[in-house]
């Protein structure tokens, strides 16, 4: 729904008011080897980048923040809070959430800032948006090895490149040598190596072969007596956590699935809704306008004029 938040907040301030001042656009703001960049070429420069998007984004946030305050809606930061609490929740660890926003392009104060409109959305719509419990029941049934959990260990490993390397370390520890000092001197492993070798939790399949299987023959606390060869060298692993496998129940799962069937709901109706909205309102969107008159095939003969718009830009909160 939304393009780089970045160039959204500059576009802001180049669609919404008089870029630089409002002076005249043929100031030069620059230049190269003598040869002037104008307001006006950075202008049309960043509307050919994202401004048609931009544009119809602010013009959606602002209806459906005028739809919201009529029904006396507001969005708290609390709220946000609370919102971004439950999506982390949906991934196994911080790190996994992170992972998530950067291949996204997002960051965690982005996602913020696009919160309070997702929020507005869900509780405009959540009323039209009915679960029962069968559908909820229904729902767990079909999908019930999902919400399973599966046997899972925590584990350390030290990672070095030979055999011999590995041998030593284990008569180091053997002799009492603390195992997460040894990995954050030892292990080649960059990713764990300075959380003393901790890999965190995981289920089987997600591990080298011989790697798994070493680590899931271990008891918690017990630590490999010889070296593990995987693709990526040699392995000293030590166990320090297990979680056994549990089957998921419908009571402790009725309140996550209604939620999930709710918000899916919202998404199917929300298409329509903002369309329908988008019809009603009066919407002037001079970017648009100058795109049909330039290329009057790109204009969409179906859609209705543009009228005066009773609606300025914006995305406050």
């Amino acid at each position: 729904m939304y393009i780089s938040l970045a160039l959204a907040l500059i576009l802001i301030v180049v669609l919404v008011k008089p870029p630089f001042g409002g002076a005249s656009g043929k100031k030069a703001i620059g230049s190269v080897n003598g040869t002037a960049i104008t307001k006006d070429q950075l202008y049309d420069a960043m509307v050919e980048l994202g401004g048609a998007q931009t544009m119809d984004n602010l013009i959606q946030d602002q209806l459906i923040k005028q739809e919201a305050d009529k029904a006396g809606i507001v969005i708290s930061d609390a709220d946000v809070d609370k919102e971004i609490a439950n999506i982390k929740k949906r991934f196994p660890t911080e790190a996994d959430f992170e992972s998530a926003l950067q291949q996204s392009g997002m960051t965690l104060d982005d996602l913020k800032k696009q919160t309070p409109m997702q929020l507005r959305i869900r509780k405009i719509l959540e009323p039209q948006a009915k679960v029962t419990d069968k559908d909820v029941e229904d729902y767990f049934n079909q999908n019930k090895a999902q919400y399973d959990t599966p046997e899972e260990v925590k584990a350390s490993h030290i990672l070095v490149a030979t055999k011999e390397e590995a041998d030593a370390i284990i008569k180091q520890l053997d002799g009492g040598a603390d195992f997460a000092a040894l990995a954050k001197e030892k292990s080649t492993d960059t990713g764990s190596k300075d959380n003393g070798g901790d890999l965190g939790f995981f289920g089987k399949g997600a591990m080298d072969p011989a790697f798994e299987k070493a680590a899931f023959a271990l008891k918690v606390g017990e630590t490999t007596k010889t070296p593990v060869q995987s693709q990526y060298g040699y392995h000293i692993i030590k166990v320090t956590d297990r979680h056994e496998a549990k089957a998921a129940t419908l009571a402790e799962k009725k309140d996550e699935i209604k939620e999930q069937l709710i918000q899916s709901k919202v998404s199917e109706l929300s298409t329509a809704w903002l369309d329908d909205l988008k019809k009603k309102a009066k919407i002037t969107n001079t970017l648009a306008d100058d795109a049909a008159a330039a290329d009057p095939a790109a204009a969409d003969p179906a859609a209705p004029p543009a009228t005066t718009n009773n609606a300025a830009t914006g995305t406050g909160q």
